[in-house]
């Protein structure tokens, strides 16, 4: 179905801002933007991540076109054309080894939790008033000017985190934009946090529990995957939304432990984050990856670790290291010297005990528990010695404990 109602572009949507890089001058994204003949325009993440200047990720396009214009312009260009979501009018035109995805003017007749019926139209504030957010409904053409039906650009400057319209209803059309909301807000936001969105959220948290787990655990990743989440996180556990997602959460220690990486010059880990925040069940919870929940596993393991970061290092890897020391931190004990113990990190990780069972079994030892009691305190002196024993010295050692176990 089409709907047109008149007019694709207003002229006083067009700014005087233009996106730039090296992405736009893709020859293979020209082959596309010259297929559909200047119809096709640059849509949300690629034009608000090119404005702060980041490398945008993904390059959506939307056109006026039915999604049968765009085939037929493609073929005629030689290109490539996948259905990939054609009830949502969504080709993906294949330039080169790339997948460019084109999407058609559309508004929403209903919506029904993630997805919705839509009909198609031909005029782009149409389109422009379904999205989520203001900072997503920004648009450029071909050359990189800026279009901008909603405000959008205003919002980005202001590093404001707007919905569009009221924030009720594009919550209610899919409850996981509360989760994007405070998302959006960790990373691009500025000081405070918008208060007609927040009021929302905090309205319709219940809407939380409608949510696939998995789609909640992508979301809260991202969120804590941010330069600094804690204003964020902290405003979702005013409003009522976190302990929703985890049972328990806290975010207490998320700003020292933001502070604490900071000191220490070390690049953030969503995982660690997550462990700061003292909740229960989030493998369950966030639908963790076996590998994920293995590691947060270990990290709360590593917080009851007592002898030096060097030995947890060694025994458990610098990642789970890094993260007794951030927490121990956040939690107010941090260490004499972050350079020193990022160097004891560093080089305990990196130094594997030379001696294996299979050396104290050619030199004599009978296989055994007496072989797992000697390699053990062999790594305790491997780690006593700052990992200057040699080969020689630590097997002496070795045998004489297995010896007289």
């Amino acid at each position: 179905m089409i709907v047109d109602l008149a007019g694709s572009i207003d002229p006083d949507w067009r700014t005087d801002r233009f996106v730039s890089g090296k992405w736009l001058d893709d020859p293979e994204l020209a082959a596309v933007l010259s297929a559909l003949r200047g119809e096709a325009f640059f849509v949300g993440g690629c034009v608000r991540n090119a404005l702060l200047g980041e490398q945008p990720g993904d390059i959506d396009l939307a056109t006026p076109l039915t999604p049968d214009e765009v085939s037929a312009r493609l073929a005629e260009a030689g290109l490539s054309a996948v259905p990939t979501g054609l009830e949502h009018g969504t080709i993906t035109a294949v330039s080169g080894h790339r997948g460019f995805e084109i999407t058609t003017f559309r508004a929403d007749v209903e919506t029904h939790g993630r997805h919705a019926t839509v009909a198609f139209s031909t005029d782009m504030s149409t389109d422009a008033e379904r999205r989520d957010l203001t900072i997503n409904a920004l648009y450029a053409d071909g050359a990189g000017r800026v279009i901008d039906p909603l405000g959008g650009l205003a919002d980005l400057d202001a590093r404001r985190i707007r919905f569009i319209g009221d924030p009720h209803d594009r919550i209610r059309e899919d409850y996981l934009r509360i989760l994007r909301f405070f998302r959006f807000t960790a990373w691009y936001g500025g000081d405070g946090i918008e208060p007609d969105g927040l009021a929302a959220c905090a309205e319709l948290a219940e809407g939380i529990g409608r949510l696939a787990r998995e789609r909640i655990g992508a979301e809260l990743r991202k969120l804590l995957a941010a330069r600094d989440p804690a204003p964020a996180m902290a405003a979702m556990q005013a409003a009522g939304v976190l302990w929703r997602c985890l049972a328990g959460a806290d975010t207490a220690l998320l700003a020292p432990l933001v502070h604490a990486e900071a000191e220490a010059r070390h690049e953030p880990d969503w995982l660690v984050r997550l462990a700061a925040l003292g909740a229960t069940g989030e493998a369950e919870a966030l639908r963790l990856s076996n590998a994920d929940a293995t590691t947060l596993e270990a990290i709360r393991s590593a917080m009851q670790d007592t002898g030096p970061i060097a030995a947890t290092a060694f025994r458990r890897g610098a990642r789970v290291a890094w993260a007794r020391l951030l927490l121990a931190a956040a939690a107010g004990a941090p260490p004499r010297s972050w350079h020193d113990a990022a160097q004891a990190i560093d080089q305990a990780a990196a130094s594997p005990l030379p001696i294996r069972a299979r050396d104290l079994i050619a030199a004599g030892m009978e296989p055994g528990p007496g072989i797992g009691r000697a390699l053990a305190h062999a790594e305790a002196a491997w780690v006593d010695s700052g990992f200057s024993l040699d080969k020689a010295a630590l097997l002496t050692q070795a045998l004489h404990i297995g010896q007289h176990s």
